[in-house]
């Protein structure tokens, strides 16, 4: 007989399981030694308490045998074996679960190389925003391009009543929609998160727009797109964009703009970012 996928996962899982219960102690996880040991790291026994689960359940799990999981369950082996962000997300898979989101740390400081990426795409606008649309970084060409200023803090709230910013977009009314049904797409991505629901209560009471976009059903999730751009000094200004979530940071969004080649939006940033270069 031909060996399935699910049993190789199984499989797997039972010789990850195996491995990092061994590679632990009781000292490690705050537990008395409680004797002389025959084999390595903790008993099942022991890992089964410090999940809360039934031993036999666990035993079945690290046999790898056929049984039904939850996520709750699985957070609870996880932090019983000190499993880190990778190692819990690969528990997951081969327990047949998609994997979480790596969260990371929200509100952690953007790290000296993400700000480098920035730095190095300029002349073309980059930033970074949070998963409420909060802005965290950015280079000098996105601040000159786009109007940021210091009352720019959260780019869904300004896209709707900072009138520099909503002032940039030069089809506003059309790219409206799409802000409104990723922001709902990303807020039911985290139900448990009360902060989406404050921004969207915020909103519709400042802004009629926002409030009859919400009214709609609309879910997109944006990852590509284009924004046209009416700037001031430099005019119309076109950017294809294309918007990266962090492998190790699901809670930051990287957006890179890179300037239509059909326009010629490439000279106008460049002599922009000339003229304002931070």
């Amino acid at each position: 007989m031909s060996v399935t996928a699910a049993q190789r996962r199984r499989d797997q899982l039972k010789e990850f399981l195996r491995a990092k219960r061994e590679a632990l102690t009781p000292a490690d996880v705050g537990m008395p030694a409680a004797g002389r040991r025959r084999t390595p790291g903790l008993r099942r026994e022991e890992v089964a308490v410090l999940a809360g689960v039934g031993v036999s359940w666990y035993t079945w799990l690290e046999q790898g045998r056929d049984i039904k999981v939850s996520d709750a369950v699985l957070d609870a082996v996880a932090r019983a074996l000190l499993l880190d962000e990778a190692e819990r997300a690969h528990l997951y898979v081969l327990a047949g679960l998609n994997p979480p989101d790596p969260a990371g740390q929200p509100g952690a400081p953007v790290s000296d190389q993400l700000r480098a990426v920035l730095d190095a795409w300029l002349p073309n606008p980059a930033h970074v925003l949070d998963r409420h649309y909060n802005l965290v970084a950015m280079n000098a060409a996105s601040r000159t391009v786009f109007g940021y200023d210091d009352d720019v803090r959260n780019c869904m709230v300004a896209f709707f009543t900072h009138p520099i910013y909503r002032s940039r977009f030069t089809v506003w009314h059309e790219f409206a929609p799409d802000m409104v049904a990723d922001f709902r797409a990303s807020a039911a991505r985290y139900p448990d998160d009360p902060v989406f629901g404050r921004i969207a209560d915020e909103l519709r009471a400042a802004s009629p727009d926002f409030a009859e976009l919400w009214a709609r059903p609309d879910v997109r999730s944006r990852s590509q797109g284009v924004k046209a751009i009416t700037h001031p000094e430099a005019g119309k200004l076109v950017f294809a964009y294309s918007l990266f979530r962090l492998p190790d940071r699901a809670d930051l969004n990287v957006v890179l703009h890179t300037p239509d080649p059909a326009t010629d939006t490439k000279e106008k940033v460049e002599r922009l970012v000339l003229v304002h270069p931070g």
